[in-house]
């Protein structure tokens, strides 16, 4: 992992312990490895229970690790020195309702070494980047769920962090919010901050980040640039054809078959699940010494969620309960 990474997170485990003398083990996360560079939006994604939450409180020292190493900034994971330079924005985050948007910048800048003098130069900036510019005099009683997002948004920037790890940041933010979320996102990333960022929201995730890593299970899936996710083996190449059906039936791999239609007389438009380019020229080969004519062929790429879903899927228990084993691979990343 390079000297320029921001997170290192290193064979990191967790175990809780329930139940009657604490005799359950519950393993919340199983040896998760993974880095987040200088610069970069790098996106952590996995469902409910996978340990996302678990692994944000240790890299921030809420929550001890039960094994492996973590280090934030470059120092270990919890350590004061390390969060000084960390903005953060937790999930369902609770404003006092007594506070206005100027005097709730003043409480968490104070809680993040600032001085009031300091807190008072920066405060405009910050709410005007947040578009909140018009609403600081305001109680914080009348805002919005996803004005309250973005006065979240706005203290974790406050004091000028290195890095700034989000959770669930545009929960509750209507569609042209996110799109200003976005925006500012691109501008912290343009003034070289780094940005870890926990959503539910795949569609955003995949718009905003460079890199990202699948979390199931307290286990790490897949962890790489985004684009190279949803290119994963599975993706659909459509093909519009034409001849005879039997023989079209004949060549193909039928557990391949993602769509089957017809398109006219003789044609057919089929879906095939062969995103690997060799499959993908042994199909077309076959298929023209067979004699039939290909009108179009189109790979289509998946979306972020479509890979999500298929990565998570094929990666289930088996029928006995027994997780199955499954190789941790890297997409375009250095691990």
């Amino acid at each position: 992992m390079s000297d320029a990474s921001m997170i290192i997170v290193d064979d990191v485990r967790k175990t809780y312990r329930d139940g009657l003398f604490r005799r359950q083990k519950v393993e919340a996360l199983k040896g998760v490895s993974f880095d987040v560079k200088r610069g970069e939006v790098f996106g952590l994604l996995g469902p409910n229970g996978a340990g996302k939450t678990t692994l944000i409180k240790i890299l921030l020292g809420i929550v001890r690790k039960t094994g492996g190493q973590a280090t934030l900034l470059g120092r270990p994971a919890g350590e004061r020195a390390g969060r000084q330079r960390v903005g953060y924005l937790p999930e369902g985050h609770r404003i006092p309702q007594h506070l206005n948007g100027n005097t709730a910048l003043e409480y968490y800048g104070s809680l993040s070494g600032l001085s009031m003098s300091q807190i008072r130069q920066r405060r405009p900036e910050s709410l005007a980047t947040v578009g909140l510019a018009e609403w600081g005099k305001m109680s914080v009683k009348k805002y919005s769920k996803g004005m309250l997002q973005r006065l979240g948004l706005a203290q974790a920037m406050l004091h000028n962090p290195d890095l700034l790890i989000l959770d669930e940041p545009t929960d509750g933010v209507d569609p042209v919010g996110r799109a200003e979320m976005r925006e500012i996102l691109a501008q912290l990333k343009g003034q070289g901050k780094s940005i870890f960022l926990n959503s539910h929201m795949l569609q955003e995730v995949e718009l905003v980040c460079d890199r990202v890593a699948i979390l199931h299970k307290g286990k790490l899936r897949h962890v790489g640039d985004v684009k190279d996710i949803t290119t994963l083996s599975g993706a659909e190449t459509e093909f519009l054809l034409e001849g005879a059906e039997e023989t079209i039936r004949g060549i193909i791999d039928k557990a391949a078959v993602l769509s089957w239609s017809g398109a006219g007389e003789n044609r057919f438009q089929v879906g095939l699940r062969i995103s690997a380019q060799p499959d993908v020229d042994r199909t077309v080969d076959q298929l023209r010494k067979a004699g039939i004519s290909i009108c179009r062929m189109t790979p289509r790429k998946l979306t972020l969620e479509e890979a999500f879903l298929q990565l998570i899927q094929t990666q289930t228990d088996d029928q006995s309960g027994n997780e199955q084993p499954t190789e941790i691979t890297s997409f375009g990343a250095e691990s």
